[in-house]
This record gives C-alpha cells, sequence and structure tokens, in this order.
C-alpha cells in the first residue's frame, strides 16, 4: 500500500462549477423527494407499514438487478451525456406523481413503478458520476472534489429534508414530490453547459465480451483484499441505516403523532452529521490514519442505533436526534475516504464496473434493508424493527477490523 500525496490546488473551473452546482440542485430535491415520497403513501393512500418498505425497497431494487450490467454500459458511453438522460428520466417520472394526485387516480401501484423506473436513472446517473469526476478534475484533485461533494451533499440533505417536511405540511406530500423533478430539470440544463471533452471509452464497441466485463469488475473488487471489506462495511452500515429510515417516518406519524416538520428536521440532523463528517474526514485521516478512521469510526457509533431506536416524546427525541447525528456523522467520514480510495485505486476502463459493482453491494443493502424493515415491522412492530437496525449498526466496523485497513495509516490520495 502506498501513499500518494498531491499539493496541486483544488480546481476552479467553470466546468467543475457547473457540475458542483447541477449536484447541489438535484440533490437538493432529492432530499424533499424522499421525504415526501413516502409520506404520499402514509398520508395520501393510507399506505401499512409493510408498502412503505415495499416503496422503499423498490426505489433501489434497479441496483441490484442492473447494477452489474449498467457499470460495463457506462464504461462504453460518454459519462455527461448517460447524466443529462437519466436527469430528465426522473424529472418526468416524478412529475407524475403530483399530475395522478391533481385527478383523484394516484395509487400505490403508480408510486411503485416511479419508485422502480426513477431509481434506475439513479442507477445510471450515479455510475456515470463517479466513473466521470477522475476525467474532469484529474486524479490528484479527486479528495478534495470529492469532500466537496459530499459537503454539498450534506448541506442539501439538511435543507432538503427540512423544506420537505415543510413542503409536506404545506402543499401536501404528492405535490411536495414536484420540487424534487423540478430539481432534475434544473440538473440537466446544467450539466449541458459543461464544455470540456471527454476521452474516448476505452471498453467503447466490445460488443459481445459484456458478460465478460462484468465479471472482470467482479473479480476486481470481490479480489482485492482492500475494496473487499470496505464493500462489506458499507454495506452493513447502509442496512441498518436504511431500517430507520424506512421506518422513523412511520413511528414520528403513527406512533408519536408528531408533526410531519418534526419528522423532516429530524431526519435532516443527519445531513448536518454527513457535513460534519464531510469536513472531518481529511484532518482525521491525516492524524489518525485513513485506514484506522474507519473501523474506529465505527466502533464508536455502535451502541447509538440503540438511543435512535428508544425515540419518544420528549427528551427522548433529542437523544435520539443526536444519536443520529453522530451516526452521520461516519457516513460522512466514510464518503469521502472511502470514495477517494476507490477511485484513486483503480483504472480508468474499470471505473464505471467497480462503481456499478459498489453499488450493487452498498444500494442492493438499502433495498435488502426496506424490505426488512417493512416486513419486520409487520410481523412485530415498528420498535422491534428498530431494534434490529440498532443491531447492524454495532457489528459495521467488523470488516474493516479485520482486514490489512486495520492499522494503515495511509489510503491513495487522503
Amino acid at each position: 500500500m502506498t501513499t500518494v500525496i498531491t499539493r496541486a490546488p483544488h480546481p476552479a473551473g467553470a466546468d467543475y462549477r457547473l457540475l458542483l452546482a447541477a449536484n447541489a440542485v438535484s440533490r437538493t430535491g432529492t432530499a424533499v423527494g424522499s421525504l415526501a415520497l413516502p409520506l404520499a403513501a402514509v398520508l395520501a393512500l393510507h399506505s401499512p407499514p409493510w408498502q412503505v418498505g415495499l416503496l422503499a425497497a423498490t426505489s433501489t431494487v434497479a441496483f441490484l438487478l442492473l447494477g452489474l450490467p449498467a457499470g460495463a454500459w457506462v464504461d462504453r458511453l460518454r459519462k455527461r451525456p448517460v447524466m443529462i438522460a437519466a436527469d430528465l428520466a426522473r424529472a418526468g417520472l416524478l412529475a407524475s406523481v403530483p399530475a395522478a394526485w391533481a385527478l383523484g387516480r394516484l395509487t400505490f401501484p403508480h408510486l411503485c413503478v416511479v419508485a422502480l423506473l426513477t431509481g434506475t436513472a439513479t442507477l445510471f446517473a450515479d455510475v456515470a458520476a463517479l466513473s466521470h469526476l477522475p476525467a474532469l478534475v484529474g486524479r490528484g484533485h479527486l479528495t478534495r472534489a470529492n469532500s466537496h461533494l459530499v459537503t454539498i451533499d450534506a448541506v442539501t440533505m439538511t435543507a432538503g429534508r427540512s423544506l420537505g417536511g415543510f413542503l409536506v405540511g404545506l402543499l401536501t406530500a404528492p405535490v411536495a414530490v414536484l420540487v424534487d423533478a423540478v430539481s432534475y430539470l434544473a440538473s440537466a440544463l446544467l450539466l449541458r453547459r459543461i464544455r470540456r471533452p471527454e476521452p474516448t471509452p476505452v471498453a467503447a464497441g466490445s460488443g459481445g465480451r459484456l458478460v465478460a466485463e462484468i465479471r472482470e469488475g467482479l473479480r476486481f473488487v470481490l479480489g482485492d483484499p482492500l475494496l473487499r471489506p470496505i464493500a462489506l462495511a458499507g454495506a452493513c452500515t447502509n442496512l441498518s441505516i436504511q431500517v430507520f429510515q424506512t421506518l422513523l417516518p412511520v413511528l414520528f406519524v403513527r406512533t408519536l403523532h408528531l408533526p410531519d416538520a418534526v419528522t423532516g428536521l429530524f431526519l435532516a440532523a443527519g445531513g448536518v452529521g454527513v457535513f460534519s463528517g464531510s469536513l472531518l474526514a481529511r484532518p482525521l485521516a491525516r492524524r489518525v490514519g485513513a485506514g484506522r478512521v474507519l473501523w474506529l469510526m465505527g466502533l464508536a457509533i455502535a451502541p447509538l442505533g440503540v438511543v435512535v431506536a428508544l425515540a419518544d416524546r420528549g427528551p427522548a427525541l433529542w437523544c435520539a436526534a443526536g444519536a443520529w447525528l453522530l451516526t452521520t456523522v461516519k457516513v460522512g467520514v466514510d464518503n469521502v475516504v472511502k470514495v477517494s480510495f476507490r477511485q484513486h485505486a483503480t483504472p480508468d476502463h474499470l471505473l464505471g464496473r467497480m462503481n456499478a459493482t459498489m453499488r450493487v453491494l452498498l444500494t442492493g443493502a438499502l433495498t435488502v434493508g426496506a424490505a426488512f424493515a417493512g416486513t419486520f415491522a409487520s410481523l412485530t412492530s415498528v420498535r422491534t424493527a428498530l431494534w434490529a437496525g440498532a443491531v447492524g449498526l454495532m457489528v459495521v466496523w467488523v470488516p474493516i477490523y479485520c482486514s490489512p485497513l486495520r492499522t494503515a495509516r495511509d489510503l491513495p490520495g487522503v
């Protein structure tokens, strides 16, 4: 394992600023939609917990079904047109929700179809965006670029979820989904203004080698002694976090009878945590060691899931919000350190497949977590399912600790 130290200034060109602006706009809308869409099921359609879990699982199932071939396809294509097409598709799909509600024709199957197709477009957009960044900013700037992007994600998550809770209360949940649709349209317009040419895809025109290319990407990720534990730890974290994100709105609305704005503010605390983690990631990695900080942070948050599961009215709600905030600080640290390492460690011609394989594992864990949350909550109770999520958070540090990363002080680019 080698250390790569870069002293070059962070890119500040117009193209990079356009990318940041597109990311900020679309992520704000996504944060609003992530709250408004399930609340449309809960408030407008009176869906039971198992349907809320199914809706959350539907939004990410495309990553499991199409993730691996998507990576191979993206490696064959220029990335920016894929991102623009995905934004336009998501804008149209989400706009159908308030339209159907206004006509009195909104149904739960409609929400599921929108979640499924929007999730498919998100799969291609995410893989293309992660694979496009090294070409746009240069590998020497990746850690700083990722730190900026994670920070923007955190700020927009906080603002978007707070705004989402306000808009749901003011306009109703289906109408609030329209904000998400408009954000994707604005993102597509900003991405179209980027002028920096993309390199010709290495895998273009490889025809019938799709299966072999998918297999090559899988071998690269699952066979690497450093990428493999990063993937396993990330999947465990995502599964546990998704249990909380799926069921906390149900707990707050139906059991605790809290206002919609409180639900938005509570989940927005997670954005503050991710923001803080993104700022702390590089200093912590330099001081503690990039590998060590990954498992130490996981060990530190292990007991906090229990506090979140105990959320109730009064002081218990404040304690749960604080625990949720600290839990998501780790997510912010992980998003900078892990993603930068993955990009540095992967050659250009494998970036799409590496990112897609990681997406299958990490987002697949979200799908499993959402399905588990809804099913287990229906069979037992919402509170019991939250306890199961807390147990998952207790072991997220184990894969990193059992790998060569346990004592590593440096990762490339940190």
